[in-house]
């Protein structure tokens, strides 16, 4: 039975300067965060850039993550998209590849009702025999899965849990309240309050702070999961961190970042492009006060 809980790093896809993805480096960053306590790994999510890679470019890079990290830290696959077909066609290739888990994002831009939630998430739960995980980011989605729609769902054998990024700050409890399976699991999917969500009674962060400092959020995780405050502390100095991988959209700022320290190569894809170099210097002093730059 899939429970994961801890930190789990939302992993960012390497690219090349023209674009191309860089295998060897994602083998580097899958290693990485094995040797720094991360639990596991969200490949090819929304900040992989899973909208600009294309479908074959998808299902290989959950297949390589699988292989390459071969049993050694779990890895959840982004499969979420507008279209239902889609998003089952990738589960079902998620499920082939091996991987433990599936992430998936409630549809965009197309603004389905609850019940359209409820028959987009059912089907693909009965479709695939594989954990799947919730995604809800209505800043990004124009789509809000709510309390009581989770609540429905967590009764599908496959759905184990829900990554939320709602900016409400009840709605962990909301949650909490109208779920009656006390094991569905409840991820925070946001940086800035994802301490306090454990603290509260959340299972674990999918973080983009963990790219940049995955030793660090592993850390804050295990103590918030103890219900040891002293973890406030720990994430009070990453607060300025976790604010600036969100001064323009991600994974716009985390890649700029990865690449300074010499992580990743510089690609990123179109229509998102580099951080605007209004940013640098903030970014680069907040790096450099973390000792993560050379």
């Amino acid at each position: 039975m899939f429970n994961l809980k801890g930190s789990i790093v939302a992993l960012v896809t390497p690219m090349e300067a023209n674009g191309d993805i860089s295998w060897e480096t994602l083998n580097n960053l899958i290693d990485w965060h094995i040797d720094s306590g991360t639990k596991g790994i969200v490949i090819v999510g929304t900040t992989g850039e899973s909208a600009t890679v294309d479908v074959s470019e998808h299902v290989q890079l959950i297949e390589r993550a699988v292989q390459h990290s071969d049993g050694r830290i779990e890895i959840i696959a982004g499969t979420g998209a507008n279209s239902t077909k889609e998003a089952l066609f990738l589960t079902e290739s998620a499920k082939k590849a091996g991987a433990s888990a599936a992430l998936l994002v409630t549809p965009y831009y197309n603004r389905p009702t609850q019940k359209g939630l409820l028959e987009h998430y059912k089907l693909i739960a009965n479709e695939v025999d594989l954990a799947q995980i919730l995604y809800n980011v209505p800043s990004r989605t124009a789509c809000d899965l709510l309390p009581e729609t989770v609540s429905e769902l967590s009764k599908e054998k496959n759905i184990v849990g829900l990554k939320e990024a709602s900016p409400d700050p009840g709605r962990l409890e909301e949650l909490k309240t109208s779920l009656s399976d006390d094991n569905f699991l409840l991820y925070s999917g946001d940086d800035l309050t994802a301490c306090s969500f454990m603290l509260q009674g959340g299972h674990g962060t999918i973080s983009v702070t963990a790219n940049i400092v995955p030793d660090k959020i592993s850390r804050i995780s295990e103590l918030a999961l103890k219900k040891d405050i002293s973890a406030s502390d720990l994430d009070k100095d990453l607060e300025k961190l976790h604010e600036n991988l969100f001064i323009e959209s991600s994974p716009i700022p985390v890649k700029w970042a990865l690449n300074k320290m010499g992580r990743i190569p510089e690609g990123i894809r179109l229509p998102l492009s580099h951080l605007d170099e209004a940013h640098h210097a903030e970014l680069n002093e907040i790096l450099l006060e973390l000792n993560l730059l050379d």
